[in-house]
């Protein structure tokens, strides 16, 4: 595993293209902090200060931040799908196979540095979001902390999913451009589909369908924090009340269509003439 690591990570500091899509990877995440410390002026009224409202409390932090900071997967995306557009277009996938590495191996190499990445990118919003919580939040009890942090793992299975589906789409388009294309397409087609069973048979059959869709599943891991807040803060909740939290039956969903995509990216290179 660490020699197919080494020598995806070897091809990927090479290209200074790769260089800077990973670097602003990283970098965005701690844009996190720079809206901890954001203060809006309000008609000149008074100053509105986002880490004095309490939604860096504990626990609700790590649900606000690896939902935002998960926005920001389509940089490191990029660099999946040129992964593979790099290998078709300069000739080395067939260079690498050539010099002994099978088409097993060449597909793990690309798999295990998506799971390497995916986990550099959760100890860092990990780490981003324990900083933040223990200097806003009013609870600092160990068992408040540490609640919720199953947000962490959800957002790392979002990760790999996402970026095994860029890897699935690079292996069939062949070219980058192609491959973020299809994905905006699956996200269309999805909602297509969507709207067509809601019409056909009804709204709640449709959703308990929908969310087995591969972009719509990945949503489904870390929910969107704004009405959970939006509760803290208002008297009456029963009318905005909603399921936010991490189910296992929705991380089994995802890693069902990454074991899927990784599979089929095999299969693809397996019976392609290359």
């Amino acid at each position: 595993m660490l020699r197919l690591l080494s020598l995806e990570l070897q091809k990927l500091l090479l290209n200074r293209t790769s260089k800077i899509l990973i670097f602003i990877s990283f970098i965005l995440p701690f844009f996190v902090i720079l809206l901890s410390s954001l203060k809006i002026n309000v008609f000149g009224f008074f100053t509105l200060e986002l880490g004095e409202l309490g939604i860096f409390n504990f626990p609700v932090i790590w649900h606000l931040t690896t939902f935002f900071a998960s926005q920001f997967k389509f940089f490191f995306a990029i660099v999946v799908v040129s992964m593979i557009g790099n290998e078709y277009s300069n000739k080395t996938i067939k260079q690498n196979l050539i010099d002994g590495l099978s088409k097993k191996e060449f597909i793990l190499s690309k798999f295990y540095t998506i799971i390497f990445f995916s986990i550099v990118s959760t100890l860092l919003i990990g780490m981003i979001s324990l900083s933040i919580g223990m200097y806003y939040s009013s609870y600092t009890e160990f068992s408040l902390i540490i609640r919720e942090t199953n947000f962490l793992l959800a957002y790392l299975v979002k990760l790999i999913g996402f970026f095994s589906l860029c890897l699935f789409f690079g292996m069939l388009a062949k070219r980058s451009a192609f491959a973020l294309a299809f994905i905006f397409i699956l996200f269309i087609l999805e909602w297509i589909l969507f709207a067509l069973m809601t019409w056909k048979i009804n709204m709640d059959i449709a959703e308990k369908i929908q969310n087995f869709f591969p972009l719509k599943s990945m949503y489904n891991l870390i929910e969107q924090p704004i009405q959970r807040i939006a509760m803290t803060k208002i008297p009456d909740k029963t009318a905005i009340v909603y399921d936010y939290a991490v189910h296992w039956y929705e991380i089994t969903i995802v890693l069902g269509w990454t074991a899927l995509f990784i599979f089929l990216s095999y299969r693809l290179l397996k019976i392609r003439d290359l």
